[in-house]
């Protein structure tokens, strides 16, 4: 047995010797007093009574047979005897044992929910928690000690006054419409202000729950409240933190942000919003102060994106111009997300970023990028200085030889105006492949923005070809054109196309002088692949193309050359992707290394291909 039982025991055992000792002298007074059975059973129901409030049922039980054994020996006919001679004696007896049980367990189950009531209003004491009980008149019936703690009254203070008024508060809505959603659902949430008893403000978290009896009738209303304040100023300090950063991150990156909703076609702005736009903060921002701002040639476009979105509902993503009063132009990128609030209507949240800058970058590259271009044909002009020089002399010695003729023709004795005009019109057509010779060199080195047109791949292949007849000649390479019949035709820039074409086939004469063996051969190929596209193929019989430098030949400055820039290979990828097509590279399977170029066909068959196609 441990100790607990054993002090149990003691206990019980000292309670019921006290307890007996206790009725024993009320018994031996009533019998003295010759009080009646029903007053003695009165005063043993006060003492059992009180003596059940210092134990359980066991105590009361053994106390009521204690007293009805008394009742029964001393007050019941026959007297000193246990047994009972009439039966309403009997009766007395039995009600008196029903009557000392009932009210004992009363006493008891009154004790332990006084004991459980004390033992809550603890717990809620200890709890942090603001916790009060109003009424539903709103007078305070509850108040824990986190509420004085936390408002500065006093639980006997705040008892009896009316909440609102006690605490100053300020609701988020009106009270009445809280209370008609109380009444409704039974529980209601939300921020309350409050003022303490300092004067300060606390700003809590309150939930609101309705407590009602069995038959629904509301009775009182418990109200937990947590204070809130420090998290409220920190969450208020981040919003204000994010909101600095954001406003200075889109300073910094040009971008502003917009809402729009398209129901009332209101439009929010942030101050970067207007900073690009060039409008005072102060008013309020509308599609005609946007439409104001656009640049002539794309207010219609930007017209008609705000109706379509306006009427779709998606998202949209654009570029345009803006003029300024002072007539400068920027150039914005507009990014939106179609979003739907709370109410079921459409709206728009994006970014407006001042691109301008990065345009204007972006034109001085490829403007950068066509006068590279055009040194690069230049500088392979030079490398076929030979070749032009021959080109253009053959015609100019033609000219010559039947200007001679015609002095010849004339000086006889009998002049033959057929022969000599033979000779003028032999003389005008070498004139005319002359001047043909200049105007390409020209437009090699001319500097032009690019001009898409119609045209044959052959036909370009055969211009780059005879420009290098000499230049094969004095490498002492044997140069084979192999045209396929009946190839589309594309939409290309021809002199960026004869750049290209011109490089490979300059890139393959040098790689063959790097061999000693006497097979100096290059190839120029056309033909369609299986997707319809339009390849040309320039096959070296050099050295090929060793696996490290495969994936870096069309880099920018890559070489393999002593005296190269690495620009060639590179110029030649930028155009051919500008055109839609792909450039690779590869070594061939027999000797030497194979470059070829596929661009997109029209899907229209090239009439005036030369007869030399296989």
């Amino acid at each position: 047995m441990n100790a607990d039982r054993l002090a149990r025991l003691r206990y019980l055992v000292m309670l019921w010797i006290s307890g007996c000792i206790a009725l024993g002298a009320v018994t031996w007074a009533c019998f003295a007093l010759r009080c009646g059975m029903a007053t003695t059973s009165f005063i043993y129901l006060m003492v059992i009574v009180l003596l059940s409030f210092l134990d359980s049922f066991v105590s009361s039980t053994v106390f009521s047979i204690f007293c009805a054994g008394c009742l029964n020996y001393f007050f019941t006919a026959p007297l000193f005897s246990f047994r009972v001679a009439h039966t309403q004696d009997f009766l007395a007896l039995a009600t008196f044992l029903i009557t000392s049980h009932a009210i004992t367990a009363l006493v008891r189950h009154t004790r332990r929910l006084g004991e459980a009531q004390r033992e809550q209003a603890r717990l809620l004491d200890l709890t942090h928690d603001t916790i009060l009980v109003t009424d539903m008149t709103r007078v305070i019936s509850y108040w824990n000690r986190g509420a004085e703690e936390l408002y500065g009254w006093k639980r006997e203070e705040a008892i009896g006054k009316v909440a609102h008024q006690l605490l100053q508060t300020i609701f988020p809505v009106a009270l009445d419409d809280i209370n008609e959603q109380l009444s409704r659902t039974g529980r209601w949430e939300g921020e309350l202000v409050h003022t303490k008893r300092d004067g300060s403000k606390v700003v809590v978290a309150s939930r609101w729950s309705l407590q009602r009896s069995e038959s629904g009738r509301p009775l009182a209303t418990l109200v937990t409240n947590n204070d809130i304040s420090e998290r409220r100023r920190a969450e208020d300090e981040l919003r204000r933190s994010q909101a600095e950063y954001l406003a200075e991150a889109q300073r910094l990156s040009l971008t502003g942000s917009f809402g729009w909703r398209v129901s009332n076609g209101e439009l929010f702005w942030s101050d970067q919003s207007f900073r690009i736009f060039g409008y005072d903060p102060e008013i309020t921002p509308s599609r005609e102060m946007v439409l104001q701002r656009t640049h002539p040639d794309d207010v219609a476009r930007v017209k008609q994106l705000f109706e379509q979105a306006a009427t779709t509902g998606r998202d949209f993503d654009f570029q345009h111009r803006l003029l300024s009063p002072d007539g400068s132009i920027k150039h914005l990128h507009v990014v939106a997300h179609a979003v739907i609030d709370e109410q079921g209507s459409h709206k728009f949240v994006g970014a407006i970023q001042d691109i301008t800058a990065a345009t204007l970058a972006d034109e001085q590259l490829r403007e950068a990028q066509t006068e590279l271009a055009r040194m690069s044909r230049v500088m392979a002009l030079g490398e076929l200085s030979a070749s032009i020089a021959h080109e253009v002399n053959q015609p100019l010695a033609a000219i010559v030889t039947s200007g001679a003729a015609c002095l010849r023709w004339l000086g006889h004795a009998t002049p033959q105006p057929d022969e000599v005009r033979a000779c003028v019109q032999n003389m005008m057509a070498n004139g005319k492949r002359a001047g043909e010779i200049v105007r390409r060199i020209r437009t090699l080195t001319k500097r032009d923005t690019p001009q898409k047109m119609r045209l044959g791949l052959n036909e370009v292949v055969t211009e780059v070809a005879s420009l290098v007849q000499h230049q094969v000649l004095t490498h002492r390479v044997k140069l084979r054109v192999k045209l396929a019949c009946g190839l589309p035709r594309l939409a290309a820039d021809r002199i960026e196309l004869q750049q290209v074409i011109l490089n490979l086939v300059i890139n393959g004469i040098q790689a063959i002088d790097e061999t000693d063996d006497g097979l100096r051969e290059l190839l120029i190929e056309t033909r369609q692949d299986e997707d319809g596209w339009v390849v040309v193929a320039v096959q070296d019989s050099g050295p090929g193309i060793k696996a490290e430098n495969v994936n870096h030949l069309f880099d920018p400055f890559f070489t393999t050359k002593s005296d190269g820039m690495g620009m060639g290979l590179s110029i030649c990828r930028s155009i051919i992707e500008a055109h839609g097509g792909r450039v690779w590279a590869s070594s061939h399977a027999a000797r030497g290394a194979v470059f070829q170029c596929s661009l997109p066909a029209l899907g229209e068959s090239d009439l005036t291909e030369p007869a030399r196609c296989r």
